[in-house]
């Protein structure tokens, strides 16, 4: 079993019609956030099922294939990454921390992104130091600043949020939507987990927060509160 033979498995399973509408959902056109990818169309369901059948995978293969120009051969490589660090031992779950870290050039769409790090990146970090998602925040890449903020999905689950507010809080003036939308999405979450904290940062950032990061991150809220976080925002 090894990378080869993955490669064979997804292309018996392509699909053109699935790949051009991939194509336009994430966004492969000239100037696009996901310019120039290439997608041979396995949707996600499928692609799990093959990455139960090759779970065993050695990192080395893995490796082959997250470097792939093909999209579903980088996202079976995240999902078989995140199914072995779910089963080994603490060492193999530096080395696949390690290793993340050292390929996230290839980890460059949000799907990628938003499968793999809570997993990988914040289930490694748990019980450490955060300090490499500081450092990934202030990253010029778009998908590494990403990676910063879903990691933190993790903590939230264990009723720590202090990272995720702080990260937040860094990306307010962050150009890019789909960090918006990042960011917005895990103050959701702490808000699902504990609502007085995401009201204290709601009462101390509203007003600066891009809209889209203030819309994802109050949509549970009840009506009533929402419009009064939106009309601090336009005031």
């Amino acid at each position: 079993m090894n990378a080869n033979d993955v490669k064979q498995k997804l292309m018996s399973l392509a699909s053109p019609d699935v790949a051009k509408s991939s194509m336009r959902f994430f966004k492969t056109g000239p100037g696009q956030y996901g310019e120039g990818d290439t997608f041979i169309g396995i949707k996600v369901p499928t692609l799990r099922a093959v990455s139960r059948e090759f779970r065993s995978l050695p990192l080395e293969d893995i490796r082959s294939l997250l470097s792939s120009p093909i999209h579903e051969e980088r996202h079976l490589a995240l999902m078989i990454l995140v199914w072995q660090v779910a089963k080994r031992d603490d060492d193999y779950r530096r080395a696949a921390f390690d290793f993340y870290l050292e390929n996230t050039k290839f980890i460059n769409n949000w799907d990628l992104v938003d499968s793999s790090a809570p997993h990988v990146v914040g289930g490694y970090l748990l019980g450490r130091s955060r300090k490499p998602l500081f450092q990934l925040s202030k990253s010029n890449s778009l998908w590494e600043r990403r990676i910063a903020i879903v990691s933190t999905q993790l903590f939230i689950r264990h009723d720590d949020f202090d990272d995720t507010l702080a990260i937040s809080e860094k990306l307010l003036n962050d150009q890019e939507d789909l960090i918006h939308k990042a960011s917005g999405w895990m103050l959701r979450e702490v808000g699902q987990k504990a609502q007085a904290v995401l009201e204290a940062f709601l009462d101390q950032h509203a007003a600066a927060m891009p809209r889209t990061m203030l819309r994802y991150a109050i949509e549970k809220l009840p009506p009533e509160q929402r419009h009064a976080y939106l009309d601090r925002k336009r005031t």
